[in-house]
């Protein structure tokens, strides 16, 4: 499996250009924006891209959304509870002063509990609301690795005084749903460096378990 991470748009958001690296078919996670870097990825690792997965709806993290759909076709993916957001990035881009293209409608909802196939990877689908309705998690099983987004962090949380926000459903679903992965699955998140499950069960001062 083939993972190249890239801090992109205006707040510098992690976007992820997974691949199979025996189909070469990809997915992006998160492409905020700087799509021009996104698709000389694409082309220097010869991969084709499947899938535009939004962990959430967020403008710093959907933002190049329309170019990069607009680019390759690939079918765009968030679930159901956040796809309003995508209309109005414009509007919420401006109210930090900063800009946003509004992203094309959805083709597809992922679901909580579901499998998306790209090659021969497999993604679990994670539904984990708190810091957005419609937030969710990627955990590939056979790379260990864990997409959260703004779900989790190294040492930290995503925000929940947004919209839809709401700080104990967001601890609820990393302590039910996230932490029950193994220990020593790498968590991809949306800013700063990865970390691993094991580590923020132990040291995490919002969400650790004894």
């Amino acid at each position: 499996m083939i993972i190249r991470s890239m801090p992109v748009g205006p707040l510098q958001a992690n976007c992820y250009l997974v691949g199979c690296d025996q189909t070469r078919q990809a997915a992006v996670i998160d492409p905020g924006g700087d799509v021009d870097r996104i698709l000389n990825a694409l082309k220097k690792d010869q991969l084709t891209l499947s899938a535009i997965i939004n962990t959430h709806g967020h403008f710093d993290h959907v933002g190049g959304n329309r170019e990069l759909k607009t680019a390759t076709g690939a079918d765009l993916m968030i679930h159901r509870a956040d796809a309003p957001m995508l209309e109005q990035l414009g509007r919420t881009a401006a109210a930090w002063g900063l800009r946003a293209e509004d992203s094309p409608a959805p083709d597809r909802f992922l679901e909580d509990g579901e499998l998306l196939s790209i090659g021969t990877m497999e993604f679990a689908i994670i539904h984990t609301p708190g810091h957005s309705p419609g937030g969710i998690c990627l955990y590939e099983k056979n790379a260990g690795a864990l997409f959260v987004g703004d779900t989790l962090f190294a040492g930290s949380i995503g925000r929940t005084d947004l919209p839809g926000g709401d700080y104990d459903t967001l601890i609820a679903n990393i302590q039910q749903k996230l932490f029950g992965l193994p220990e020593e699955t790498k968590v991809y998140n949306g800013h700063m460096e990865p970390t691993t499950i094991g580590k923020e069960k132990r040291f995490n001062p919002f969400c650790r378990m004894a």
